[in-house]
């Protein structure tokens, strides 16, 4: 729990729009789990107290919006950094508009491992708080 919150906090806080280094598997994940999480209790939130005290019809999803524009650029920032971890640029990342596939291949990308020391996207990323450091 401590590592997916210091993930979440690095992410949006520190690193909101950087583009620029990389990001471990580690963080990624956590960040994604973070991010699973809290989509999931802010629909309900949009669900069973948002959408009746405004008397909106269905899911409206106002709270979902507001996370959905204030995580995208997070999104964005740590992706580009797990695929620079992998040595590949940014740029990858428009994968995601071919159907299916693309999201594959992302999600292939950033499951691997990135490449041991410094590549031409900066130094290994430091480990998480909390996290061992990566062996050798």
């Amino acid at each position: 729990m401590e590592e997916m919150i210091a993930a979440f906090r690095k992410a949006v806080l520190r690193n909101y729009a950087t583009f620029a280094g990389r990001a471990g598997r580690a963080e990624f994940w956590w960040y994604c789990l973070a991010v699973f999480l809290l989509n999931i209790l802010v629909n309900l939130a949009d669900a069973f107290l948002v959408s009746p005290l405004l008397g909106l019809p269905g899911q409206a999803g106002l709270l979902s919006a507001i996370l959905g524009l204030a995580l995208i650029l997070p999104g964005l920032a740590i992706t580009t950094r797990r695929l620079h971890d992998t040595g590949r640029t940014g740029w990858w990342q428009l994968l995601w508009l071919l159907p299916l596939i693309g999201f594959i291949i992302l999600l292939v990308f950033c499951a691997r491992r990135g490449e041991a020391g410094p590549n031409r996207f900066g130094a290994a990323p430091l480990p998480l708080e909390g996290e061992a450091p990566p062996p050798g």
